[in-house]
């Protein structure tokens, strides 16, 4: 159905890369990721939009559990990111058999740790917006969310692993455009639930798990079954390799610990917003999901940099590891910074769309348009950290960023709050996001990994 970027093949065809093919290689598999970065953020705005109808409670109720909903998230890629390094290097190498053994091992192992992520969010849910600090208007509502979202993981984890299997193998395009599907789908689940049957905030979570379910289903099919490198045909390749599941294990728990950072960082700073209240509790989720839209073209070329520096990796072409690296970086800070100064002038559209409190609009408004500056920065940290994982360097970086987010942004965020609120969350996030950037700039291109050493 869709092509198939091999690296290995084309430089025994062709050597020599000029830096024009390599920038053409670099936009041909940034082009779909980005697409399906964008289409994923677009049902965050379908989510958040169809929920603010209902007022600004359901937008709290949502915004609440959204950092929760992203530890979640997070756990699952980086789990996922073990198996697709390790069948990025065997594609690169021209290993199919490999490849498809990972593969194999990478299904069995990411479906049980998602059903285990079900469990824990089942049994947390009921006291999670306590937790978190939540008034009691919106308890229910967020429980429900979170406890029908956590379920879903199974669904979520199977397109997230299929998606990373078929980029990595170089095949972009396929996920890109199930991911644009999904959207549609969940229009159109989400009227069905939220205003057809009257489910609410619950509507929301369901509309978004169905179309989940039907988007992995397909992925499933067509990567188990038809795709030329991945497809599970032969016996002799579905074997449990403890090895393989040890290596993904490795390459995971940095990136895990990094993503629950993240994540972490952001339940924390969800407990430091909630007594200000059901306005700056949606106006930040509002912003979030806003300048989202930035930062997913960012994503996109992230995808591209795991594949292109993972495969050229594994073909031993340091020379191209190294070239890969700058054209994604220069691509990635382009594209974001284009995205923050579109952003500036369209955010009061954006948010009118999301809501219509005049309050929660202002309020988005003023803490967006500060974090916007800091969009090339952010650009360079997750296009930096996507080219670091590609060569399997994982474990420094995770550690970089544990510090930055953690001590820079905790500790900013705890000093301004108290005299500037919600826009001295935003200031802290600005200021760590520059200094991300920096220092995922300077691991990437002033030290060299040791030849095997995963971590």
């Amino acid at each position: 159905m869709a092509s198939t970027f091999d690296l290995s093949k084309i430089l025994k065809t062709n050597p020599v890369l000029t830096l024009r093919q390599q920038v053409s290689y670099t936009v041909k598999l940034s082009i779909p990721g980005i697409i399906a970065q964008i289409s994923s953020i677009i049902m965050q705005y379908i989510d958040a939009s169809m929920a603010g109808r209902l007022g600004p409670d359901a937008s709290a109720a949502i915004g609440l559990t959204a950092s929760s909903t992203w530890v979640l998230g997070s756990l699952s890629n980086a789990l996922c990111l073990g198996f697709t390094v390790q069948v990025s290097h065997a594609t690169g190498a021209g290993n199919k058999e490999d490849a498809k053994k990972t593969f194999f091992n990478s299904i069995l192992t990411c479906l049980a740790f998602s059903f285990l992520l079900a469990a824990v969010s089942a049994a947390i849910s009921y006291r999670l917006p306590f937790w978190l600090g939540s008034s009691s208007a919106i308890n229910t509502d967020a429980s429900w969310y979170f406890l029908i979202f956590g379920l879903s993981t199974p669904l979520f984890i199977t397109v997230y692993l299929m998606s990373g299997m078929l980029q990595c193998s170089g095949n972009m395009k396929l996920p890109a455009i199930m991911n644009a599907l999904m959207c549609f789908m969940d229009i159109a689940f989400n009227w069905l639930f939220i205003f057809k049957l009257k489910l609410g905030v619950k509507g929301a979570a369901l509309g978004t798990a169905a179309s989940a379910f039907v988007t992995a289903a397909g992925l499933f099919y067509y990567t188990v079954f038809k795709n030329e490198y991945l497809k599970l045909n032969n016996r002799k390749v579905m074997i449990i390799k403890l090895s393989v599941i040890k290596k993904a294990v490795r390459i995971a728990l940095p990136v895990g610990l990094e993503s629950t950072a993240f994540t972490g960082a952001l339940v924390i700073v969800a407990r430091m917003i909630a007594p200000l209240g059901s306005t700056a509790l949606a106006a930040n989720s509002f912003a979030t999901t806003a300048e989202a839209l930035c930062y997913m073209p960012g994503y996109g070329v992230q995808e591209s940099a795991i594949t292109l520096v993972g495969q050229s990796t594994g073909a031993k072409r340091e020379d191209l590891t190294k070239s890969f690296s700058v054209i994604t970086l220069l691509l990635g800070v382009s594209l974001m910074s284009l995205a923050a100064v579109v952003m500036w002038f369209a955010c009061p559209l954006v948010f009118s769309f999301l809501t219509p409190d005049k309050a929660i609009q202002e309020l988005s408004i003023k803490v967006l348009r500060i974090e916007l500056f800091c969009e090339p920065f952010y650009a360079a940290a997750i296009v930096s950290s996507g080219a670091l994982r590609g060569k399997g360097d994982t474990f420094i970086p995770g550690l970089m960023a544990l510090f930055s987010l953690w001590v820079v942004r905790l500790g900013l965020s705890a000093l301004l709050i108290t005299d500037y609120e919600l826009t001295g969350i935003w200031i802290a996030m600005t200021a760590e996001l520059c200094f991300r950037g920096i220092i995922l700039m300077l691991r990437l291109f002033c030290f060299k990994k040791k030849e095997g050493d995963d971590q």
